[in-house]
Parts: C-alpha cells; structure tokens; sequence
C-alpha cells in the first residue's frame, strides 16, 4: 500500500467513525450520565467487536458470513431487538448525573452494551467488506495492509467516541436536572428505536 493510498483512507475513515449512529449515541449519554472516563472505558467493548469484525474481513469470513441468509437474518434480527431493549430501558430511565463511584460500577455493564450493540450491527460487517478492501494493494501482502488499515480505523474510532464523550459532558449543562434528563434519555430512546426499525428493513443488497 503506497502512503498516497493510506493518506487517502485517513480523512474516509474518519469520516465514517464520526458518523452519528447508535454507539456512539451511547456513548455521548454515557458520558453525559457518567462521566468521560467510564464513558471511553465502555466503548472499548465497541473496539472489541470491530477488531474480531475486522479479522473476520481479512481472513475472508466476513464475506461468507454476510452471504448466508440466515446469518445475516439472524444478526439482523438480535442487533433490532437489542436496540429496542436499550431504547425501552432509556425511556424509562429517569436518572440524570451519578458520582464516580456509582459510575465505576456501571463501567462493565456499559462495556459489555457497547460491545453487544457493536456486534449485532450487521451494517459494521458490510462497512468492513465494502470500505477497506477498496484500499488494500493486491500486489502487497494483504494480511499486513489489513492489520495497518483495521489499527487505523479502531484508533480513529477511539478519537471519535472521545469526541462525542466530551459532547456528552457539555451537554451536562443543559440536563442536568431530573426533568431534563428525562427528556433527553426518551430523545436518545426515539433515535435508538428507529436505527432498529431501519435495522429491520435493511437488506444485504
């Protein structure tokens, strides 16, 4: 892969990493309820999900995987109903700001969310089948261009969520009371069950 190539993927993969979409959603509120830490700690469990996504594309599973109807029907389907659960626990949320100490409780089941949600997203898997090969030279050796490109895109992935954590912590300001906060959590509840819906009407064409 030439530098020219690799500078090329920088600003597209960035672009895609700041995309709004249901992680980094969360994470923005996991921020504004928890805090900036718990909220970067727990999306690790988002980075997780890509990295085996991305071993998955470069050792051509992912292709097969996306192929087989009842796979892709399958992830479809658990990755809806689990964006459904969160959208439907957030409107019943009521809770605004915790302290630090009842938020390094949460950290691991906001991890294990983050995590849930990234891998039952069928759309990463078609982002990694369709987005990096398309920078990959064929003449070079494949396994260690898709090693440098999938550490660039997790990295990038990182500074995205710092950046949609630290807009969670202004927002703070605003909803801050339990009011407010509640009508921000069924705002967040209304987006995440419409990414479901449109989860459910996607197809692999």
């Amino acid at each position: 892969m030439e530098l020219i190539t690799f500078l090329l993927f920088i600003p597209a993969c960035f672009a895609l990493n700041m995309t709004p979409g249901p992680n980094n959603l969360l994470a923005m509120n996991n921020a504004r309820c928890y805090g900036f830490r718990p909220a970067l700690v727990a999306s690790f469990g988002r980075i997780a999900a890509f990295a085996v996504m991305i071993a998955l594309t470069a050792s051509g599973l992912a292709v097969i995987l996306y192929a087989s109807e009842k796979v892709f029907l399958a992830i479809k389907l658990v990755g809806a109903m689990y964006l459904f659960w969160i959208a439907f626990q957030l409107w019943r949320s009521t809770s605004s700001l915790v302290n630090d100490i009842e938020a390094d409780k949460k950290v691991k089941a906001l991890l294990q969310q983050e995590f849930a949600l990234a891998a039952g997203n069928p759309k990463a898997i078609l982002i990694f089948t369709a987005f990096l090969p398309q920078f990959v030279d064929p003449s070079a050796p494949i396994n260690q261009q898709f090693f440098i490109l999938g550490l660039t895109f997790l990295v990038l992935e990182v500074v995205a969520i710092s950046m949609y954590a630290l807009f969670g912590i202004y927002l703070r300001q605003w909803f801050s009371k339990p009011k407010m906060a509640r009508w921000f959590n069924r705002g967040c509840s209304v987006v995440l069950g419409v990414s479901g819906g449109n989860l459910l009407m996607m197809n692999r064409s």
